[in-house]
């Protein structure tokens, strides 16, 4: 299929990937009414949520407890027909309590006995990382690492980790005292920060009556593993024009102070930009967007709805910023507005 519009050829989609995108829009309006009768409100969390699983990538949510976090991931899973496992993290948390360890155990021959590796909670398809920032730098490396290989290293072995696998990881804004803050390298293994916030009156109005009653209905599993793996191919053969490539370069580089293109506000506000891993992700979230609300090519919307997350934890500020108090999220509004879509 081919589309044409403003005097240039748009890039082919086959049919057989129209066809399943037609399909995922379904599934994907089934999957959040699904939901619905267990989340009440944070519709936005749960999109930006679908967007990272279909376009392979993992999250980190910041957010206040008590905001259905792990209720969201957990029914999230059923809804996949997904293995899931949660892991809390702690300040006596080892790598091995995450990945695995050897076991000295007998064999079938007498007197004999040889280690076997004992698989850990990492090895499921959704993980939960909850409240990452309260172990220390060696156990989050140990996740981090199995999150960017998709494998964990156990002596000389190497085991692979099911598939689709992702990682979501909570960090709670309000307590910091004895925690280990993820540096910012480690923060850009992350493809989405998703800042979960307070719902609304009346969606607190609906949580007073529906969630303290019976007990909550089971959920419907709506979509396979292989399934998701099929869709997550989808999204990497979708179609975008090169001048979305090129806003979604411009868009990154000109959050970076040091080029001399940058606008002024960025070089007095900023002190680190965002990296190549952005534009892939940005590229890859528009595409996921895309195709989940059913369209058959990246537009330039796309892009700018997943900017958000992909750059918050990309751009870094400095005391300037701060003392005027400037966001990041602030920097991006702007850096979307001002960012050229030609």
């Amino acid at each position: 299929m081919t589309e044409k519009g403003d005097g240039q050829a748009k890039p082919e989609i086959k049919e057989a990937d129209v066809t399943a995108i037609d399909r995922l829009r379904a599934l994907h309006t089934e999957i959040r009414t699904e939901l619905a009768k267990v989340i009440i409100g944070q519709d936005d969390v749960i999109e930006k949520l679908l967007i990272c699983i279909f376009a392979r990538g993992h999250a980190l949510l910041m957010g206040v407890p008590g905001l259905a976090k792990t209720l969201l991931i957990h029914s999230l899973s059923d809804t996949m027909s997904l293995h899931f496992s949660r892991i809390q993290f702690t300040p006596d948390l080892m790598p091995s309590d995450i990945i695995g360890t050897d076991i000295l155990q007998e064999t079938s021959q007498p007197g004999r006995r040889a280690f076997e590796f004992v698989k850990g909670p990492v090895f499921a398809n959704i993980v939960l990382a909850d409240e990452i920032n309260r172990t220390p730098p060696k156990t989050q490396a140990a996740l981090l690492q199995a999150m960017q290989e998709n494998c964990v290293n156990a002596g000389s072995n190497i085991f692979e980790l099911d598939q689709p696998f992702f990682v979501l990881a909570t960090q709670n804004p309000i307590e910091q005292e004895g925690t280990y803050p993820l540096p910012e390298a480690q923060l850009d293994r992350f493809m989405f920060l998703i800042h979960v916030e307070y719902p609304g009156r009346k969606e607190e109005q609906r949580i007073a009556r529906e969630t303290t009653g019976a007990r909550l209905p089971p959920l419907r599993e709506i979509i396979s593993a292989d399934e998701i793996i099929a869709f997550q191919n989808v999204v990497r053969r979708m179609p975008v024009p090169d001048h979305v490539y090129d806003y979604a370069v411009d868009l990154v580089r000109n959050s970076r102070p040091l080029l001399p293109e940058s606008p002024d506000w960025v070089k007095k506000w900023v002190t680190w930009g965002a990296g190549p891993r952005a534009i892939q992700y940005l590229v890859l979230g528009a595409k996921a967007r895309a195709v989940l609300t059913g369209s058959y090519l990246v537009r330039m919307e796309d892009v700018q709805a997943v900017a958000g997350p992909v750059l918050a934890h990309r751009i870094l500020t400095n005391f300037h910023a701060e003392s005027e108090g400037i966001t990041s999220q602030e920097i991006i509004k702007r850096l979307i507005a001002e960012t050229s879509e030609a």
